[in-house]
């Protein structure tokens, strides 16, 4: 089985080394001085040059550079092609707008780090994360059954399947909500000065604030729908926050916590039960 992976940042890295400790052999593309350290690491076996020559090909790229190489590449009749973006919906949309011989999957890891770059990538990102594979009604089985063994030799401990719209929805409010949260958060000027002040909730908090405006401002605009009910519903739940505080109301303040501490319990158990 050929395998190709486009795109050798942190998550098409990762893939790649994480192939290689499986036993597999992946060619890869990418920037010149990308495939290099790619190729030095013992990532990769080569530099992929001819999309169509291979059996499965990961689209480790952001979406609107996933599009393009779908649109300009050449792949085998029946190859596996599994795009890995952040959202489904919109790529969803442009593969099956056109004609195609091959067969896509929507993929999505949820694994990651703060820091980007095939110099970050590592073999065991992936050991112990979840892998979702979208599917609909055209999506061909046997291809699914085969990334799902690909996955599962990467280290994805578990492989959820849904539809692109409730991916997308779940994304906008356990992912591209929480990030537009830590990048607000350190827009106080309380931030200014805080080396000392700070424990372990500071650092949670302000972990993901860095984030690349290039990239995840398309995100929230391919999904701006969703992102933009889940952070009109934080807003509403803050100003009851917010409104308690300013009238002195101890006992609604009380309440609204109390609500929060409950609703984490139950989330907690059901991450147990999972």
């Amino acid at each position: 089985m050929k395998i190709m992976i486009a795109g050798l940042g942190l998550i098409g890295g990762s893939m790649a080394k994480s192939l290689k400790r499986a036993g597999y052999s992946a060619d890869g593309a990418d920037r010149p001085a990308v495939c290099e350290k790619a190729l030095q690491a013992g990532a990769i076996a080569s530099v992929a040059r001819d999309t169509a020559a291979y059996d499965v090909v990961f689209i480790a790229l952001p979406p609107d550079a996933a599009m393009d190489f779908i649109r300009d590449s050449s792949f085998a009749e029946g190859a596996v092609v599994a795009d890995i973006c952040g959202v489904k919906g919109a790529l969803e949309k442009f593969v099956y707008s056109r004609p195609r011989a091959f067969r896509y999957v929507g993929c999505h890891p949820m694994a990651g780090r703060e820091v980007s770059g095939f110099e970050n990538s590592q073999e065991t990102l992936f050991d112990g994360a979840s892998m979702i594979i979208v599917e609909n009604e055209r999506t061909d089985r046997e291809a699914v059954r085969l990334l799902e063994k690909l996955f599962s030799e990467m280290g994805f401990s578990t492989l959820k399947h849904c539809g692109a719209e409730y991916h997308d929805r779940k994304i906008a409010y356990t992912s591209q909500l929480a990030h537009i949260v830590s990048n607000a958060y350190v827009k106080s000027p309380a931030a200014d000065g805080f080396p000392g002040f700070t424990g372990g909730s500071f650092q949670d908090m302000t972990r993901i604030a860095g984030v690349d405006e290039e990239v995840w401002t398309r995100l929230y605009m391919l999904n701006r729908t969703a992102a933009a009910e889940e952070l009109a519903l934080l807003i509403d739940n803050l100003k009851l926050y917010l409104g308690a505080l300013q009238s002195g109301d101890e006992a609604a303040l009380k309440g609204l916590l109390r609500e929060g501490r409950l609703r984490k319990e139950q989330l907690d158990k059901e991450k147990k039960i999972l």
